[in-house]
């Protein structure tokens, strides 16, 4: 079975930067992406944890991949339907720019 994770990607490298988190890290390989928070927060828990409760989108802390420079950062994982892809980019873009 075909995840489309090409596709999925390409929704988050395409949508993130639209919606106000326009640098990442290089995605390729697996389907996960690291995006720069910093100018919106430098605590990437409690932006992970403000996301979840008001967007209702689910990302993980940087922190839980680098303790140094993870503040800075949140993971979304792509793995999940396309649809799910362009919904998760639209609620962050509407929460963002509240």
């Amino acid at each position: 079975v075909k995840h489309g994770y090409e596709e999925n990607r390409k929704i988050l490298t395409e949508g993130l930067p639209k919606a106000g988190l326009d640098k990442f890290f290089p995605v390729d390989g697996a389907f996960y992406l690291y995006a720069d928070i910093s100018r919106f927060s430098n605590d990437s828990v409690d932006f992970a944890k403000r996301l979840l409760e008001e967007a209702h989108v689910a990302a993980t802390p940087g922190v839980d991949f680098d303790p140094v420079h993870g503040k800075d950062f949140i993971r979304f994982c792509y793995a999940g339907s396309a649809a799910e892809m362009c919904e998760a980019v639209e609620r962050i873009g509407r929460w963002l720019k509240r």
